[in-house]
């Protein structure tokens, strides 16, 4: 009889943690979507942005190739990976895969970021992952948004070395690419804090938190916009440039602070757009889809 009393109140406990993670998630507000947004990501392709790169780095700009691929996944919140069988309590994501390549003398450096960010949920990103390779060794770091933000630090770098660190919610660099594109009238403005780019942490070596920031957006002569996020702590400034009507393509960015060894100089990173597709790109992986790279410019 005690068994199958505490095999009952066990169905019970999990039926009610289950029940409130539903509750919790029904009480997140919805986000307001373009009128245009299924219709131009729900429709089987990716949109590949090509943009001709000059990174500061070691106190030098070099030059160099970025891309932005945006595209639309279903996402699992328990497992915070993209699922292979999609259920009603999976999410609809905008995904971006952000890379950076340039070359540093004789090495290469090659950066990613990816970031899935809840298309009808107004929430913060739901998983930033962010990996640097050049041929000193790697960087990998990890945020998920659980409870908290939980952040894993994977390093070759004494400095920055292995940490896990836990941190309130708050607004992150990192997803306000996928932000633009989808409620840019919802980004976020004034005096705030936010997590800078994991780009710019990990280059620079800073530490994993939330700094104070200026955000502002301005509308520009040719029909775009300028969203400057300034980090007066960092000596940092941000800068995003973006169509004013939908699908508010990212047109070009800057990125400004000091930068090199024992003096330091302010110099500004950008990335000026190529060539913008709409590609199922995770088909064209034959010998005869390269024409399509070339095209991009990379």
């Amino acid at each position: 009889m005690k068994l199958k009393i505490t095999i009952i109140c066990t169905i019970a406990v999990l039926c009610f943690t289950a029940c409130g993670k539903s509750q919790k998630r029904d009480l997140v507000d919805k986000r307001e979507i373009a009128p245009d947004f299924e219709k131009y990501w729900f429709n089987g392709e990716a949109e590949l942005s090509s943009f001709q790169l000059t990174q500061a780095r070691y106190g030098e700009l070099r030059e160099g190739k970025a891309v932005m691929i945006f595209v639309t996944e279903p996402f699992s919140t328990t497992k915070l990976v993209k699922v292979d069988q999609p259920k009603d309590k999976d999410v609809s994501v905008l995904k971006l895969n952000f890379t950076k390549n340039f070359a540093t003398g004789i090495y290469p450096y090659s950066m990613m970021t990816s970031s899935f960010l809840p298309i009808y949920e107004n929430q913060h990103a739901l998983k930033l992952t962010t990996s640097i390779q050049e041929w000193c060794g790697h960087v990998f770091v990890q945020l998920e948004n659980q409870d908290a933000f939980e952040i894993q630090l994977h390093s070759y770098f004494e400095s920055d070395g292995e940490q896990k660190l836990t941190l309130p919610k708050g607004h992150l660099e990192d997803e306000i690419w996928s932000l633009i594109r989808m409620s840019p009238e919802k980004l976020p403005l004034g005096d705030l804090k936010m997590m800078p780019s994991f780009f710019y942490l990990r280059l620079t070596h800073q530490k994993m938190e939330f700094q104070n920031v200026i955000a502002s957006i301005e509308q520009q002569q040719n029909s775009t916009s300028c969203y400057t996020l300034d980090y007066k702590k960092l000596n940092r400034k941000m800068k995003i440039y973006f169509e004013n009507k939908f699908p508010y393509r990212i047109m070009k960015f800057e990125e400004s602070y000091p930068d090199g060894f024992e003096k330091k100089q302010i110099l500004t990173t950008t990335g000026l757009l190529i060539k913008s597709i709409r590609s199922p790109y995770w088909e064209k992986n034959g010998v005869i889809d390269t024409h399509l790279n070339k095209e991009m410019g990379l």
